[in-house]
């Protein structure tokens, strides 16, 4: 395969089912509805071969205009080495706009990141399992519709970044939980269907207590299902996750352009992310 037979052109509906195709050369666990929701959320870029086979994908998710997430970064083990995933990149930086940018990176991708000026800011471990039978904590609550605009007060502040448009797209598909004191949410987490199972995050909380509580709410209603939850190394919860069967199976490396400097650190904060490509 040549670059000159390949063409790049914006991401659509009709891509998802070529997407799936892609991503599970690499084994990862999208299904067609994780790739919809991404979709729904982001704009993109992917690559056809001569043959309109997709054989590279890019989407950018924008926050408002205080950053925006690159994900899905897949390129054909039979066209790289052939400078696709600079290309891919490049339509990334257009649709990204001016907007400063997140991603979570493999390992085989940090030197193309890099060399664009990403610079790591944290490590991202995957925890998946069947989870241990847990008893349902004190304090958590599901959470309900009129919730809604104080998460999404809540996750902005901890992320820094408007994610109203993912909150809307995580209600449309699963379900919060919150904890609420004083009259006020202190902490917030969502559950969706994804890939093998569900995934726990974001997990918005000020303390790890606060964190495990709300995951624990969740699994307490699933034992035995197949769970998956996205921290950071740094959060402390990890150790935990593994106790109750979430074993540790890899993650990635958070990156950011440009790098954003040291700031006191947000209470709540971000225990578990949407996932590694939504942040």
């Amino acid at each position: 395969m040549q670059q000159g037979e390949i063409a790049i052109q914006a991401f659509g509906p009709d891509h998802i089912e070529g997407a799936v195709a892609l991503s599970r050369q690499e084994n990862w666990p999208h299904r067609p509805q994780d790739w919809q929701m991404a979709l729904q959320l982001s704009s993109g870029a992917v690559a056809l071969d001569d043959d309109g086979r997709v054989v590279g994908t890019i989407l950018v998710t924008p926050y408002g205009m205080d950053c925006a997430m690159i994900n899905m970064v897949i390129v054909d083990r039979n066209a790289r080495g052939m400078g696709l995933g600079r290309r891919l990149m490049e339509q990334a930086f257009a649709l990204a706009e001016d907007r400063p940018l997140r991603l979570v990176a493999t390992a085989e991708g940090m030197p193309l990141y890099e060399k664009f000026g990403f610079v790591s800011s944290g490590t991202i471990l995957q925890h998946q399992g069947n989870v241990a039978a847990l008893g349902a904590p004190d304090g958590v609550r599901a959470a309900s519709a009129g919730d809604l605009p104080e998460i999404k007060a809540m996750d902005r502040d901890a992320y820094g970044a408007d994610r109203e448009a993912l909150i809307d797209a995580l209600a449309e598909r699963g379900q919060f939980a919150v904890i609420r004191r004083n009259g006020a949410i202190e902490a917030y987490a969502a559950i969706r269907p994804f890939g093998r199972g569900e995934v726990i995050g974001p997990v918005i909380a000020g303390s790890a207590d606060d964190a495990r509580a709300l995951i624990s709410f969740f699994a307490a209603s699933r034992p035995g299902a197949f769970l998956r939850v996205d921290t950071d190394s740094r959060t402390g919860i990890a150790g935990w996750l593994t106790e109750i069967g979430l074993g540790h199976v890899g993650g990635g490396v958070a990156m950011d352009r440009p790098s954003r400097t040291a700031a006191a650190q947000a209470r709540p904060k971000v225990y578990a992310l949407a996932n590694q490509a939504l942040g």
